[in-house]
């Protein structure tokens, strides 16, 4: 079999026998179509491509001058899957990335916003859009539902585009959402949280399409043609209402989960807790919210505390 071959039946082996959600599907997917292109260009017209340990290292070159770390090492990731599942199939005598090496990325602390900064993105799009037309502002008042419910209850971006209506359970404030590795779990609503999703649901009518009158019957979130909000646009309108709210052009949707996480740590929440809300599957990837909130405590006490600049400069 060809490589373009062996990648369409890998993938399809990833959505039907590893049941890899389609956000995985897809970017296994584009990592190996680069790849792929990439091989093809080394090959040439005259020969065959093939993947061995000198092609992929030349393409690890290509992808350490133009891609974060962070970036290399997850397209690494998918490149290793690859390899694993030739060998297993017979395709290949051993798994050409195996020996590949990945960068170490330096974890950064996560972003987010101060508790006035975030009530005033949340809050941004009733502000802006008050008197608007009635599609205007039932484009309102989605955002601002989209909005609370990232920052009340610390979803992914793909979490919250992907709830249905069947999923949302308003009378005891819950949602069921469907996360990483297709796993299941149940996350509170705050109380503002649920008033804004009561506030766009009853104005979720309008926006049905024009023409076709179509209205996607499972989606909580739908476009102005009625069909399911996309993370491509919920990402523009955290960044329109980040900018509008706090000044902030670069923000986006995760830095609103980031922000759920670190104000319930700050809060007193359990630690526990707070990798059962986000579902994070390690701990240690909930404890970055603990260096976070050390950082904004130490800020806080150097800005406030009038002996603390002088101790730090000793």
């Amino acid at each position: 079999m060809q490589l373009a071959e062996l990648k369409a039946a890998f993938v399809t082996h990833l959505a039907a026998e590893k049941n890899a959600s389609p956000n995985t599907v897809l970017a296994y997917s584009r990592d190996l179509d680069a790849l792929l292109a990439f091989v093809g260009e080394r090959a040439g017209s005259k020969r065959a491509p093939r993947l061995d340990i000198y092609v992929l290292r030349g393409w690890l070159g290509e992808l350490a001058r133009t891609c974060k770390p962070t970036s290399v090492a997850r397209k690494i990731a998918s490149v290793r899957a690859f390899g694993r599942w030739m060998k297993q199939k017979g395709h290949a005598d051993v798994n050409p990335a195996q020996e590949l090496a990945s960068p170490k990325a330096r974890r950064e602390l996560p972003t987010f916003l101060s508790a006035e900064d975030a009530a005033l993105v949340v809050e941004s799009p009733n502000d802006e859009n008050t008197g608007a037309l009635r599609e205007e502002e039932a484009v309102a008042l989605r955002d601002r539902a989209f909005l609370e419910l990232l920052y009340s209850s610390g979803l992914r971006v793909s979490e919250a585009c992907g709830l249905d209506l069947v999923n949302l359970s308003l009378d005891d404030r819950t949602a069921r959402v469907l996360g990483k590795g297709r796993k299941e779990r149940i996350v509170p609503i705050g109380t503002k949280a649920d008033a804004a999703l009561r506030a766009w649901l009853a104005a979720r009518p309008r926006l049905a399409h024009a023409k076709t009158g179509f209205l996607d019957p499972k989606a909580v979130f739908v476009s102005t043609r009625g069909r399911r909000f996309g993370p491509r646009a919920a990402q523009l309108v955290v960044r329109r209402y980040g900018l509008v709210g706090a000044g902030r052009a670069d923000l986006h949707p995760h830095a609103l989960r980031h922000t759920c996480a670190t104000h319930l740590l700050d809060g007193g929440a359990d630690l526990r807790a707070i990798q059962e809300m986000l579902g994070h599957s390690s701990l240690s990837t909930t404890q970055r919210y603990t260096h976070v909130s050390v950082a904004h405590l130490l800020a806080v006490y150097d800005a406030a505390h009038p002996l603390a600049k002088s101790k730090r400069s000793e």
